[in-house]
């Protein structure tokens, strides 16, 4: 049973918060594999056909490798943020409670946009899913901002502004996949790799 604490600054610690998010990234991460153990490759007699069987694949493998990869981002710019992160108040919990509903969607949407790549919905369920979660991380960190004085006391304004580009530049790409997924298919997702780029140039501007 989970103690229940009066003192008003052990409910504000980030420290449960932290670990409860960690935890749903690491399940979320591992669970995307139970598509490719799931899998099956059919009857196989030889080698060719192992290497054919396992060729076929190639967009399982790919939309693992894009979810993982974007899921350990998004875990990292998590981590950083709460670098600064003094205290958390009710309403940065629920942002990063709905923002952990959409990563624990994931394994589910990329299982989606692997077996149903032929239709709009299955296209957009990996794009849309990820826009989401990212926005959510984008809205909590400009609460944090908001209500720098305590959330983020040891940040000036302008560094938490500076330190949130990073969260507008992956938002902003997430955007851009959603629109073209329809069209190129989780290809779209190459376009984080320009996230770092787009950061730079958000900051530069604003400096």
């Amino acid at each position: 049973m989970i103690r229940q604490r009066q003192h008003p600054r052990a409910t504000q610690r980030t420290t449960r918060l932290e670990a409860f998010t960690d935890g749903v990234f690491a399940i979320a991460a591992t669970l995307l594999v139970l598509d490719l153990t799931q899998h099956s490759l059919g009857t196989v007699t030889s080698d060719p056909q192992m290497w054919a069987a396992l060729a076929g694949m190639w967009e399982l493998f790919l939309n693992f490798a894009l979810s993982f990869v974007l899921l350990c981002l998004m875990w990292m710019v998590h981590v950083q943020q709460f670098e600064h992160v003094a205290r958390v108040d009710a309403t940065t919990i629920w942002l990063n409670n709905v923002r952990l509903l959409f990563i624990v969607l994931v394994p589910f949407a990329t299982n989606l946009t692997t077996e149903y790549s032929d239709w709009l919905a299955g296209r957009l369920a990996m794009p849309v899913t990820f826009f989401l979660a990212i926005l959510c991380s984008w809205l909590q960190w400009g609460w944090a901002v908001r209500n720098r004085d305590v959330l983020i006391p040891d940040m000036s304004r302008e560094d938490a502004v500076a330190f949130g580009r990073s969260s507008l530049s992956a938002l902003l790409i997430a955007a851009v996949v959603v629109v073209l997924a329809p069209w190129i298919g989780s290809l779209a997702f190459l376009l984080f790799l320009f996230d770092g780029v787009l950061t730079r140039l958000l900051r530069g501007r604003n400096d």
